[in-house]
């Protein structure tokens, strides 16, 4: 077990009933949330992720944890596949989703699925690529959701992940553990009006396996290829890998 698998948001329930409780609450304000809180950088985070995908041309994705859908539509915009799938445990983030993906005019090419990201209903080999975006930490079995990523995959397709992490050098160390406990979780419960929500997320990027560690999970997932970059000083990273 990761140490981030026994964070949880609240203090009653199983993990995964628990953060799809959180991401409900939080759904109608985490748009704006994150946007803010990251100074719009997610954005750049997100079309970094798309672009290493973008030499394979991938036709049928499937986007995990994929919240209320930005990753989903900026990869539909520019790689500009037949099939996208957001799967996602919340329905109020997918619900706030579905309306963004409707006003983008990405209907007929992006589907919403309730998915527990650990039992995915989709067969064997179904995507070309499989992409997450800060989402991945909140898995309450990081092995068994990676291992289902894997299976979904079709042979020589790519993975794609960015999710949020801790600088590793002085002084963006300090600075964004000053940022994430102090600004971080004051501004997301006034605005979110959750207690719990923005500390359990700061507390899981903490706590989250990075780097070469998180290579060697990849790994163990049955991913090959596996490899890390480090985005702006380290406050996030991008995680590539292929079957």
């Amino acid at each position: 077990m990761y140490r981030q698998e026994e964070i949880n948001p609240y203090h009653e329930g199983e993990k995964a009933q628990q953060v799809e409780a959180m991401f409900d609450n939080i759904a109608p304000t985490y748009d704006k949330l994150n946007h803010r809180l990251s100074w719009n950088i997610d954005r750049g985070w997100r079309r970094k992720a798309i672009e290493a995908l973008k030499p394979y041309a991938p036709k049928e994705i499937l986007d995990v944890a994929t919240g209320t859908g930005d990753f989903a539509i900026m990869a539909a915009k520019m790689l500009q596949p037949t099939r996208m799938v957001g799967a996602d445990i919340s329905e109020g983030m997918m619900e706030v989703g579905r309306k963004k993906v409707e006003q983008a005019g990405l209907g007929s090419v992006i589907d919403f699925a309730r998915e527990d990201c650990l039992n995915l209903s989709f067969e064997d080999n179904t995507f070309d690529a499989v992409t997450a975006a800060f989402g991945i930490r909140n898995f309450a079995n990081l092995d068994k959701g990676l291992s289902e990523m894997c299976r979904v995959m079709r042979h020589g397709g790519h993975l794609s992940i960015v999710e949020l992490t801790t600088p590793p050098h002085f002084p963006m160390k300090q600075l964004f553990w000053l940022y994430s406990h102090t600004v971080l979780p004051v501004y997301g419960r006034i605005t979110s009006r959750d207690k719990s929500a923005y500390s359990y997320l700061t507390k899981t990027i903490e706590a989250f396996p990075q780097g070469d560690t998180m290579v060697e999970i990849l790994r163990k997932a049955g991913f090959s290829n596996a490899a890390f970059k480090r985005l702006t000083f380290g406050i996030c990273t991008l995680y590539t890998a292929e079957k």
